[in-house]
């Protein structure tokens, strides 16, 4: 079922298929083909029937909601969706019925998205390997000996093995991007403020952004316009956050400028080098002109981003006390022994790790040190990023720092694991959109190349993507083993 949402989208309309038999198809690669790479958490059969029983009465009736409408997908399971359990891939969270549905779930539903179920992530999005979660590792399709990346990797997997045609995550320092370019497909992080991040199990407030992974830009433009929108029930919202992406996707790139950060090819693999050159080379035959930029500050990117996230989790996670919902620990004296077990217990290693990270550096004597410091490097590269569009339209640049690697092979190297993120904290340091999109293999292996626009520029980033997938097919190659 290698098809785009518009490829099948035109079989819906054109009756050459049901939405409910599309469903079923999809069920049944799930049921085949997932036991292998583990994405899904929790596959929602019934409730997608139900609501592909229903995108068929409306054709019927012609009464079709958008070019949505009858496909199935699946949301990361940090996306609360009423009745449905929603863990964050945590035993903290592992029994959690949620009594409400995120708002970026609920639009998606009334643009008459087929839910197929909650897929795998690194828990409480704090990963970038998918090795986190609490249910056991997601596996990359391309190589079952490999990581798909994280925090969003079900996602990823689920699309890269054609499970589904899309599916929701979140991106804090590089969770939609990064497991994008491991598993060949693409993915956008929106500008933050453009999706509510109500009923989205929070890691870092002010980093924590919705997106989406299909396999196209073209996709992803068309699921992004229904998932954005104003939402009063999140103060971060922004008022003209909804906009339709998939209008300029065919507008001539003649005269754009795109900006090759020199200090992002400093130490870079030589092949991942020489694929980012190529994809240059390619939007300078479609008219763009390629520029060398200068981004200052990013030597702070990474322990700016690390000090930030670790310190807002830590806040964050203050909430999972053992009473009030979620994991609670058994055989307990008092009610700081309940705090203290019911935390040791029920959170996982990594989440533990950053939780007194950030507790450390918000604690007195430590904040200025430390916090404040984070704070004012992350203002630093905001400027840099906006000195740098003063000099062009868009930053083409690395996604990841290699191809995907060996399970196991960083996990017991926090560090080495954080520094796989050099190149895409920063955009969430400065709020951002950015988007990856496959330019080739190395080794049989996928990797993608990144473009990063100014706030709101989402439009501009989809445009460059689709127009660099009119002139091949990277974005359709599909992994042998789930053929």
């Amino acid at each position: 079922m290698n098809l785009t949402i518009k490829e099948l989208s035109q079989k819906l309309a054109n009756k050459e298929l049901s939405s409910k038999e599309l469903s079923q198809e999809f069920l049944g690669r799930i049921k085949k083909f997932d036991k292998q790479i583990g994405s899904f958490l929790t596959i929602s059969e019934d409730v997608a029937l139900e609501q592909a029983k229903k995108a068929d009465e409306r054709r019927e009736k012609g009464e079709v909601l958008g070019v949505l409408d009858g496909i199935p997908m699946a949301h990361k399971d940090l996306f609360c969706t009423k009745g449905i359990r929603t863990t964050a891939a945590s035993k903290m969270l592992e029994n959690f019925i949620p009594p409400h549905t995120a708002t970026i779930a609920e639009n998606l539903e009334n643009a008459g998205a087929v839910m197929l179920g909650k897929l795998s992530m690194d828990e409480f999005a704090m990963g970038s390997t998918n090795e986190n979660s609490a249910f056991g590792v997601v596996k990359n399709p391309w190589d079952l000996e490999r990581i798909p990346g994280g925090s969003s990797g079900g996602s990823a997997a689920a699309v890269a093995a054609r499970l589904v045609p899309y599916a929701t995550g979140s991106d804090t320092g590089g969770s939609i991007r990064q497991p994008a370019s491991y598993c060949g497909i693409t993915g956008i992080k929106p500008t933050y403020g453009r999706c509510s991040r109500w009923g989205m199990i929070a890691y870092a407030s002010s980093l924590d952004q919705a997106g989406v992974l299909g396999l196209s830009a073209e996709d992803c433009a068309l699921v992004l316009s229904q998932m954005v929108s104003f939402d009063p029930k999140d103060s971060t919202s922004h008022p003209q956050a909804k906009e339709d992406f998939s209008l300029n996707l065919n507008n001539s790139l003649e005269g754009k400028v795109i900006g090759l950060p020199k200090v992002y090819f400093e130490g870079l693999d030589n092949q991942i080098a020489q694929k980012i050159q190529e994809t240059a080379q390619v939007f300078e035959g479609l008219g763009a002109k390629i520029k060398e930029i200068d981004l200052k500050h990013n030597d702070t990117a990474i322990a700016a981003y690390y000090l930030i996230a670790s310190a807002e989790a830590s806040s964050n996670l203050a909430r999972y006390d053992g009473v009030r919902y979620g994991y609670r620990a058994k055989e307990v004296n008092n009610l700081l022994e309940l705090y203290e077990k019911s935390r040791r217990e029920g959170f996982g290693k990594e989440v533990k790790r950053r939780i007194l990270i950030g507790t450390y550096a918000l604690s007195a004597g430590y904040y200025d040190a430390y916090y404040e410091q984070a704070r004012r490097a992350r203002r630093a590269i905001l400027n840099s990023f906006k000195e740098a569009f003063n000099n062009c339209d868009v930053i083409l640049a690395p996604t990841t720092t290699s191809t995907a690697y060996k399970i196991g092979e960083k996990i017991a190297d926090p560090k080495a694991m954080y520094l796989g993120d050099l190149y895409t904290v920063s955009s969430n340091l400065a709020g951002l959109p950015a988007l990856n999109f496959p330019v080739g293999f190395i080794n049989n292996l996928p990797i993608g190349a990144q473009l990063i626009a100014p706030h709101f520029g989402e439009s501009l980033i989809l445009n460059f993507a689709h127009k660099y997938q009119q002139l091949n097919d990277l974005h359709k190659k599909m992994p042998e083993l789930f053929v």
